[in-house]
């Protein structure tokens, strides 16, 4: 019976709420100004940001220099080799499920979230 009661005790000690004297989080590695000077770089590449994914985050999206062009590998483009049309990815990142063409040229399935 004290077995009982000792182990019903542990169980409610662990329902009690945090001690909520514990302070503010640290904030030490937050740089409020990330954000645009991120941005900046993306648009001296030509890139501009948009949100992006299923997390809707900010994202640079960048035109490929070979957009359009033949490939028959992954390594013939920048970006994806787009299996379907057999040609380089306009852009990248390319979110969504796309029938790519990998390294050795076989058509993979690839999901970018």
């Amino acid at each position: 019976m004290a077995l009982l009661a000792l182990l019903l005790v542990s169980i409610l000690a662990a329902c009690q709420p945090e001690d909520k004297a514990a302070g503010p989080p640290d904030l030490s590695g937050f740089d409020p100004e990330r954000f645009e000077r991120e941005k900046a770089a993306c648009e001296r590449r030509g890139g501009w940001v948009a949100r992006g994914g299923l997390a809707g985050t900010h994202v640079c999206f960048e035109k490929t220099r070979d957009a359009g062009k033949a490939c028959r590998e992954a390594d013939d483009c920048e970006g994806l080799c787009l299996a379907r049309s057999r040609s380089c990815a306009p852009i990248r990142p390319l979110f969504g499920c796309h029938e790519i063409l990998a390294e050795n040229g076989m058509p993979v399935t690839l999901c970018i979230d």
